[in-house]
C-alpha cells in the first residue's frame, strides 16, 4: 500500500516479504554507528520485527515506519516515517538509508513527504531523537524545519530532541 510519493521515491507499508531489506538496514555497522539499539542477527529476526512491531503499529495508529522505494530501480533504500513513543507521549519521525544512497537528498525528500502525510493525522507535531555526533541526521532535520528543543536519555543513550509543530 503506497502511502505517498515524490518525484524519485514512494513510501509504502512494510510487509513480511521486505525482511531482507529490513535486515540490511538494521545490521550494517556503517548504518548503525550513530543509532541506539542492537543490530539484527538474521533475515528471520527482521521478518519477526515486521510481523510483531511494524504490522501492529499500522493496525493501531494507521501509520508507522514506511519503506522508502527508489522509483528508478524499485529497491527499498531505507525507511522513513512516524512512530508513537509512549515514553514521550509524542510521535517521532525517524529515517534510515543504505549508505550508497546517502548524500543525494533522499532523506530530506522522503521526510518532507512523510511530514505532509503526518499532518493528515491531525498530530500536533513531530519529534526526532538524535545521538550526538550524527551531524548528517541533524542536517536533514534542520532542512525539514525541525529545531533542537532539549536533551535527554533514551534507551540508555544521551540524545538531542528536535521538534516541529504543525499549524492546522
Amino acid at each position: 500500500m503506497v502511502v505517498t510519493e515524490t518525484d524519485r521515491l514512494y513510501l509504502r507499508r512494510f510487509t513480511p516479504d521486505d525482511a531482507k531489506a529490513v535486515f540490511l538496514l538494521n545490521s550494517m555497522p556503517k548504518i548503525l554507528s550513530h543509532l541506539p539499539g542492537s543490530p539484527l542477527k538474521s533475515v528471520e529476526e527482521a521478518r519477526q520485527v515486521i510481523i510483531n512491531v511494524a504490522l501492529p503499529t499500522y493496525a493501531e495508529f494507521d501509520y508507522g515506519r514506511w519503506a522508502v522505494i527508489h522509483k528508478q530501480d524499485e529497491r527499498i533504500i531505507g525507511f522513513c516515517g512516524p512512530k508513537y513513543l509512549r515514553c514521550y507521549n509524542e510521535v517521532e519521525l525517524a529515517f534510515r538509508y543504505l549508505p550508497e544512497y546517502w548524500g543525494q537528498g533522499f532523506a530530506t525528500e522522503a521526510a518532507n513527504a512523510a511530514m505532509d502525510v503526518c499532518k493528515d493525522y491531525h498530530l500536533a507535531g513531530l519529534m526526532a531523537l538524535v545521538l550526538p555526533g550524527n551531524k548528517e541526521y541533524e542536517q536533514v532535520l534542520k532542512k525539514i524545519k525541525m529545531h533542537e528543543t532539549k536533551r535527554d536519555y533514551y534507551l540508555g543513550y544521551h540524545v538531542k530532541i528536535f521538534h516541529r509543530l504543525f499549524n492546522h
